[in-house]
C-alpha cells in the first residue's frame, strides 16, 4: 500500500500509510456525529435551528454527490458502471430501510417527538442503531474509495461528510432524548457509529486498491445511490418539516458551499 508524507513537528515529515491515512479520515468524519449529538445533549436547540442545519447539510451531500461521486465515477470507469451502481445503492438502501422503519427506525433523525421510547416499540433501539450505521457507512466508504487515485483525502468530500453529519447527530440525538433514551445509549451509539466509519473508510481503500476502474466507479456510485437514497428518506424530511418556507434556500447555499470547496480544492 502507499505511503504519503505528514508534517509534524518544526519541519519534519512523518511516512504515513496511505490505509491507516483512510481510517482516521473516516473516524474524524464521524466523529461529527458525536459533536451533534454533545451539542444536542448539552442544549436544547430550536428546532428551527435544527431543521436549518440539517437542510443545509443535505445541501453539501447533494454537491458532493454530483462533482465528487457521480462525476468522477463515469469520468474514471465510465456511464454503465455508474448508472448501475448508482441504481444498486438506491435499491438496496431503501430496502434496508423499509425493514428498520417497520422494527421502529423509520424517524431516527427526527428531532421531535417522533421516535418512539422502547416500552412503545421494544427493540427500536437497536432498529436506531442499524438506521443510523446504514446512513453512516456509504459516506465513509467514499472517503476511502477517493483516496485511491491521489493517496489523499478530497477536502470537498471531507467537508461534506463532515458538515453532514453534525445536523445528523444533533437531530437524532434531540429525538433520542425526547424518547426518553440515555446518555450511555446515545453516545455509545454515535462514539460506535464514528468508529465503524473508520473501518467503512479503510475498508474502502483496502477492498479496492488494485480493483479496475470499472469497479471502482461502480462501488463509488453505489456509495452515491445510497446517499441520495438517505437525504431524500431520512435528512430532508425533518428539514422541511420545521422550516419549510426556507429549506430550499438554505440546502442551495450548502450545496454552493461544497460547491466551491471543491473548485478551489480542485
Amino acid at each position: 500500500m502507499g505511503w504519503k508524507g505528514f508534517r509534524w513537528g518544526a519541519g519534519e515529515w512523518v511516512a504515513m500509510p496511505v490505509w491507516l491515512q483512510a481510517l482516521v479520515w473516516g473516524t474524524m468524519a464521524g466523529a461529527a456525529l458525536v459533536l451533534g449529538a454533545a451539542l444536542s445533549w448539552r442544549w436544547s436547540l430550536p428546532s428551527k435551528l435544527v431543521s436549518s442545519i440539517m437542510s443545509f447539510g443535505a445541501g453539501v451531500l447533494i454537491s458532493a454527490l454530483a462533482f465528487e461521486l457521480v462525476g468522477e465515477a463515469v469520468a474514471d470507469g465510465g456511464l454503465w458502471p455508474t448508472v448501475a451502481g448508482f441504481l444498486a445503492g438506491s435499491v438496496v438502501y431503501v430496502g434496508a430501510n423499509v425493514m428498520l422503519a417497520r422494527a421502529g427506525a423509520k424517524h431516527r433523525k427526527r428531532s421531535g417527538h417522533q421516535q418512539p421510547s422502547e416500552e412503545e416499540n421494544p427493540g427500536s433501539g437497536t432498529a436506531i442503531a442499524f438506521g443510523a450505521l446504514l446512513d453512516g457507512v456509504p459516506e465513509s466508504v467514499v472517503l476511502g474509495v477517493g483516496m485511491l487515485a491521489g493517496g489523499a483525502v478530497s477536502p470537498a468530500m471531507m467537508a461534506a461528510v463532515f458538515i453532514s453529519n453534525v445536523p445528523e447527530g444533533l437531530s437524532g440525538t434531540a429525538g433520542m432524548k425526547k424518547a426518553g433514551r440515555s446518555a450511555r445509549y446515545v453516545f455509545g451509539l454515535w462514539g460506535g457509529i464514528a468508529l465503524l466509519c473508520g473501518v467503512a473508510s479503510l475498508v474502502g481503500y483496502a477492498a479496492l486498491e488494485n480493483a479496475p476502474g470499472g469497479m471502482v466507479a461502480f462501488i463509488t456510485a453505489v456509495a452515491a445511490g445510497g446517499i441520495l437514497a438517505m437525504l431524500a428518506d431520512t435528512m430532508i424530511p425533518e428539514a422541511f418539516e420545521e422550516h419549510h418556507n426556507l429549506t430550499g434556500l438554505t440546502a442551495s447555499v450548502g450545496f454552493l458551499t461544497a460547491f466551491t470547496v471543491h473548485h478551489l480544492g480542485g
